[in-house]
């Protein structure tokens, strides 16, 4: 009987090219639940489990951010952040065409294109975070550091207080 193959996600590909160590771990979800469900049912700390947020400045350009998700995007933080006057979040019908990724398994890593990508500085206190894998029902575990050498992110303080 042959050995079933691992399907890996976009994001697993390009983790696993540039050698970064990562785990991942699969929940059972047929449609979108946000990440306070996901974490619960997985038994999760929340500060652990970030959502990645697509928004748009007044330069027309798309702007990523990455929070953990019990929080909320500070909107003139994240504008400040990445060099805008102001930024809104995205239509969420042009999330697909825009990332590559559908609503509840987008992720900063492997999108279609390299956004400007800032992740909340409060990463930077933990060993690891998860996010979402690029599929509904995947989360994947890494450093912090690790994740912003594959997503090209920065960190920031983008979170309302």
């Amino acid at each position: 009987m042959a050995k079933q193959k691992e399907v890996k996600t976009n994001a697993m590909r390009i983790l696993d090219k540039l050698k970064i160590d990562y785990a991942h771990q699969s929940y059972e979800c047929n449609e979108f639940v946000d990440g306070l469900q996901t974490a619960d049912l997985l038994n999760l700390p929340y500060k652990q489990v970030y959502k990645t947020l697509v928004t748009e400045g007044k330069s027309k350009s798309y702007f990523v951010f990455v929070i953990p998700i019990d929080k909320e995007l500070d909107m003139k933080k994240a504008a400040k952040a990445v060099g805008e006057k102001a930024v809104a979040m995205i239509h969420l019908k042009d999330l697909t065409t825009i990332t590559g990724y559908v609503r509840g398994g987008c992720t900063a890593i492997g999108m279609k294109k390299q956004f400007k990508t800032v992740i909340n500085d409060t990463a930077k206190e933990l060993d690891t975070i998860y996010i979402s894998g690029g599929k509904i029902g995947l989360l994947l575990q890494l450093r912090p550091d690790d994740f912003c050498t594959a997503a090209a992110a920065v960190f920031g303080d983008i979170i309302t207080v």
